[in-house]
C-alpha cells in the first residue's frame, strides 16, 4: 500500500495551477493508493459544483458545499485515476475569502466516515479550529481506517495540542478495532523530547518513519513558513502514523525538489507498507 500525505497550501502559492499540473504528474507516475492532504481550500465567491461533476466524490459531511476551485477538485481532473475522494471545510481562511478544509483521496471507494471537532474553538471564521476526517475504504480485502489531520502547535495558547490530540483519539476510538493509517500535518517536532511528538508516542500510535526498513532524513519543513515563523533548522512535523506495528518497507520525503517538485511550503511523506 502506497500513501502520500501533503499540507499543500492551496491557492496560497505563486504560480499555483503549475504547482497542481507538478503534483499530478508525481501523482500519476507514483501511483499512490492513499492520499491525503491539508491545507486544500477553495475560493467562497465560487459557485458550487453540480452533482454530476462530483461522481466519485463521498459526502463524509452532508452540509460541505464543493465549489469550482476546490483545489482537490482542481487537482483530481489532472490526475490518470479515477480516486474516489472527500472534502470536508474546518474553517475560513485569508479575511474569509478561502474555505479550508481537509481532503482523502483514494483507489477504492468510501463506505463510513468519522468526523469531529478537536479543537475548543469551533468558530468557523477562526483560523485555530481543527478539525479530524477518517473514512473508511477495504485495500486487498481488508478494511482500514484513514484518518486526516492539520493539528496546533504544542504551546499555543489558545489551542494548543494536547487537548487536540486527546479529542482525535476519542473520535477515532470507535474505529480501533481496525487498522488506522493517520496522516496529517502534525505541527510538532519530532526531535523535540517531552512534547507533542512524544506524547504521540506513549499512546497507540506507531511512526511509519521509525517502522521503516529504509528512510530518509524525514524533514518536511526546511525553512521560515508561517506557523513557524524564523525558523532555522530542517524540522520532522508531518507524519503517517498506524494504530498497529505495520511492515513499513520504505518512507520518504516527497516533493522536495530532489523527490518531486516544490508544490507547497511544506514536503511531503510517501510511505510503502503492507497491512497484514
Amino acid at each position: 500500500m502506497k500513501l502520500l500525505t501533503l499540507n499543500v497550501h492551496g491557492w496560497h502559492e505563486e504560480n499555483q495551477l503549475e504547482k497542481i499540473e507538478q503534483l499530478a504528474d508525481f501523482i500519476n507516475n507514483e501511483k499512490f493508493d492513499v492520499i491525503a492532504m491539508q491545507e486544500v481550500n477553495q475560493r467562497a465567491a465560487e459557485p458550487p459544483l453540480e452533482p454530476s461533476h462530483l461522481e466519485h466524490y463521498f459526502a463524509a459531511d452532508a452540509d460541505a458545499v464543493i465549489r469550482a476551485d476546490n483545489y482537490a477538485y482542481v487537482l483530481l481532473s489532472r490526475l490518470q485515476e479515477n480516486y474516489h475522494w472527500t472534502w470536508v471545510p474546518v474553517h475560513s481562511a485569508a479575511r474569509g475569502r478561502f474555505d479550508e478544509g481537509l481532503a482523502i483521496l483514494s483507489r477504492t471507494p468510501f463506505n463510513d466516515a468519522a468526523l469531529g471537532h478537536v479543537s475548543t474553538q469551533r468558530i468557523y471564521e477562526h483560523y485555530k479550529t481543527r478539525k479530524v476526517l477518517a473514512v473508511r475504504t477495504e485495500h486487498e480485502g481488508q478494511a482500514v481506517w484513514l484518518a486526516n489531520g492539520h493539528f496546533g502547535w504544542w504551546n499555543d495558547e489558545v489551542e494548543p495540542f494536547r487537548p487536540q490530540w486527546d479529542r482525535a483519539e476519542e473520535l477515532l476510538a470507535p474505529c480501533q478495532q481496525e487498522p488506522i493509517l493517520f496522516l496529517g500535518d502534525f505541527n510538532n517536532v519530532a526531535e523535540i523530547r517531552e512534547e507533542g511528538y512524544d506524547y504521540m508516542m506513549k499512546h497507540i500510535w506507531k511512526d511509519t518513519y521509525t517502522l521503516a526498513v529504509d528512510k530518509d532524513n524525514g524533514h518536511t519543513v526546511t525553512k521560515s513558513i508561517a506557523g513557524w515563523e524564523g525558523n532555522e533548522h530542517p524540522l520532522r512535523i508531518d507524519y503517517i502514523y498506524s494504530n498497529r506495528e505495520l511492515q513499513v518497507e520504505r518512507s520518504r520525503v516527497a516533493l522536495n525538489g530532489s523527490n518531486g517538485a516544490v508544490v507547497s511550503d511544506h514536503f511531503g511523506v510517501m510511505v510503502e507498507l503492507k497491512l497484514s
